[in-house]
């Protein structure tokens, strides 16, 4: 039991950053713990069944694993701030579609920024790796040795979701792209849907804040090419609205229908970094789970159950062959956002597939998984065969 709610996590962390934003916007008292801590290898990671971060630990003790379920959970319990959903339902819909490239779809451009450019970041990383990693009062040589063999693993990851020697320029092509379509979108509004933070900004800032926009070679990228993009970053890590730019201009909530021509562009954006990997990913999904007829509902079909991959999908990404890890967890939020979709009214509905198909987002609303991703606790399961 806590006396109020503990962020497990570490500065570095995209998906920490993503939980600490939404933690602080909606006023909610909390207090974070770092995977050093002796408590978080005796009694968190048991809890959970693997070792990831971030974790939020409630007051009564519950543990809310994953940053996209902790800001679902803040949404249930806090009293104070604005939800992480806009008003509108298709608008929301739009919202969980950003939140998601946000976490998964922005990996290639965060993992390449931080893991090569070691004559910037790597004496940055080896401090603030070693002092999250390594157990409270360690001395730097425990610091140093976990720095070392997280970045081992972190730079092996980044392989495994396209950061490969052929494919640099294209990442750096497409952030210098990225950077200039957020940068006209942000002299328009303070936050990525309209007036207030939402899910979608959430998504985003676990990338621009503690990947982009706090490792030392893309922050001052970003500051010298996108300054408006850096004010954002500014804004989503201040527990207020940190507006003040926008006095007496304050726009409303863009509509999902005719959203604009920044928005426009930014989803156009999206859909060229990862529809092509996410239709790549539910077709390996259904071919692994048409090999496994007898998959019991409820369990992931891992010989591991808190491994995450069921295997590598190949794709054509910006004209170049990779080969990623298919997690199903990409495909939970997939649905998500599939969901909220078919929520909206008719009307509402036909409106956003309009804007879908203007911007190539479309495929992803006909490409259902044949079996469900279910949350089990705190692991991914596959739901029951249709």
């Amino acid at each position: 039991m806590t006396a109020r709610h503990v962020l497990w996590g570490m500065p570095a962390s995209l998906y920490t950053g993503k939980a600490r934003a939404a933690l602080r916007k909606r006023r909610v008292p909390f207090e974070e713990r770092t995977p050093g801590h002796p408590d978080f290898r005796e009694r968190i990671v048991p809890a959970v069944g693997r070792w990831i971060i971030p974790v939020l630990e409630c007051p009564d003790g519950t543990l809310v694993q994953d940053s996209a379920m902790i800001v679902e959970h803040l949404d249930r319990v806090a009293t104070e701030g604005p939800p992480s959903l806009p008003p509108d339902p298709a608008l929301a819909a739009i919202a969980r579609l950003l939140e998601s490239f946000g976490g998964e779809g922005l990996l290639r451009i965060a993992m390449h920024y931080r893991w090569n450019f070691d004559a910037d970041n790597v004496e940055f990383l080896r401090a603030d790796f070693g002092a999250s990693l390594a157990p409270p009062g360690a001395d730097a040589a425990l610091g140093a040795a976990a720095f070392d063999l997280s970045s081992s693993r972190m730079r092996k990851a980044a392989v495994g979701i396209g950061v490969q020697p052929h494919a640099v320029a294209a990442i750096e092509a497409a952030f210098a792209d990225l950077l200039g379509r957020l940068e006209a979108h942000f002299a328009t509004v303070p936050y990525l849907l309209g007036p207030a933070p939402t899910a979608a900004d959430y998504g985003l800032y676990g990338a621009f804040g503690p990947h982009l926009g706090r490792d030392p070679h893309p922050s001052m990228l970003i500051k010298r090419r996108a300054p408006r993009v850096w004010r954002w970053i500014e804004r989503m890590g201040a527990p207020d609205d940190d507006v003040g730019e926008f006095a007496g201009r304050m726009p409303g909530w863009l509509d999902p229908g005719a959203p604009g021509d920044t928005l426009e562009s930014l989803l156009r954006f999206v859909a060229d970094e990862t529809v092509a990997e996410t239709l790549a990913h539910v077709a390996f999904a259904d071919a692994w789970l048409a090999a496994r007829p007898d998959l019991a509902p409820g369990t992931n079909g891992l010989a591991r159950p808190g491994d995450r991959s069921i295997g590598r999908a190949a794709f054509a990404w910006r004209g170049l062959p990779l080969e990623t890890q298919v997690l199903p967890y990409r495909i939970l939020l997939l649905q998500r956002f599939q969901d909220a979709v078919d929520a909206c009214d008719a009307p509402r509905r036909e409106r956003l597939r309009a804007t879908l198909a203007r911007t190539g987002l479309a495929p992803l609303l006909d490409a259902p998984c044949r079996r469900r991703v279910e949350r089990r606790g705190p692991l991914e399961a596959w739901g029951a065969a249709a």
